[in-house]
């Protein structure tokens, strides 16, 4: 066949494929509409899968470190002074943002003979001590105040860590808490989390006017010294007021402050250490007060 003899079915396979795509156009739109759909739609899916693969990752890694290292919820610890931590994504409002180690206090925690260590952060930021922020126990912490010193702001800021990342009660402020001897050791609080009564004792890392790093053996000096008293104030105690366990709650002036009580941690002896609960709160912002 001729050059011109296959001219009208190229021109008739042209309109046809003219017509397809017309036809395509109107029932389809915009002919990259579809592409950019579906890759919204993966968007969205790769976003959905990964935000919840990422919450259920952050649910289930909140471990917590025991005397041994080895972990008893089924994630992993490194040593005794591992302190993997979940963002602080479970604590309740309250003045100042808490991060790091929160909601870790279970039945073993609190009911086991092992110790355990726990570091947060409390970064107030530039906000002012602000009552009205308070949780009710905390209010009544500060109203009741404390049986002497300056360390009224650390026991409040002790009790709204434990409300906030432990849903703990207040049971007794200082000046409550009933002693089998009045002269004897005593703690700062009694608190009821998950049904356990608790005792709790608070202290400060801090050193004044020291240019110096925070060391170890300065922590080692704090935690050995008021981990003594607490097994004897938690001896001490009224059989109307009674605990097994206390934590204790030092609130750190600096980050460094923390790590070197990390280190001091398992330098102590095991019987001083004992079943107690030490949870360290790294302050930011506007913290001089509490010190």
């Amino acid at each position: 066949m001729s050059k011109h003899g296959w001219w009208p079915i190229v021109e008739t396979l042209a309109l046809a494929g003219t017509l397809l795509v017309a036809c395509g156009d109107k029932d389809g739109g915009d002919s990259g509409g579809s592409d950019t759909d579906a890759d919204a739609d993966a968007d969205a899916d790769a976003d959905t899968d990964a935000d919840t693969d990422a919450d259920t990752d952050a649910d289930t890694d909140t471990d917590a470190t025991g005397t041994d290292g080895t972990d008893t919820d089924g994630t992993d610890t490194d040593s005794d002074s591992d302190t993997d931590t979940d963002g602080g994504s479970g604590a309740a409002d309250g003045l100042g943002e808490l991060t790091g180690d929160c909601r870790v206090l279970g039945d073993t925690e609190l009911t086991g003979p092992e110790p355990w260590m726990y570091v947060s952060t409390l970064d107030l930021a530039d906000t002012t001590f602000d009552t009205d922020a308070l949780s009710p126990g905390g209010l009544e912490v500060w109203e009741d105040g404390n049986l002497g010193g300056s360390s009224l702001h650390s026991e409040v800021f002790a009790y709204e860590l434990l409300y906030r990342c432990a849903d703990a009660t207040l049971l007794a402020t200082e000046g409550e808490i009933e002693y089998l001897d009045p002269s004897g050791k005593k703690t700062d609080l009694y608190v009821d989390i998950d049904a356990v009564p608790i005792g709790v004792s608070v202290t400060r890392a801090f050193v004044w006017e020291n240019d110096d790093a925070y060391t170890v053996a300065e922590a080692t000096d704090l935690l050995d010294g008021k981990l003594s008293d607490i097994l004897l104030s938690t001896a001490n105690a009224d059989p109307a007021n009674p605990w097994d366990k206390q934590i204790l709650a030092v609130l750190a002036y600096a980050p460094d402050y923390a790590v070197a009580l990390e280190e001091a941690w398992p330098l102590l002896d095991a019987s001083v250490r004992a079943d107690t609960i030490l949870w360290v709160v790294v302050t930011e912002g506007d913290d001089e007060y509490i010190y």
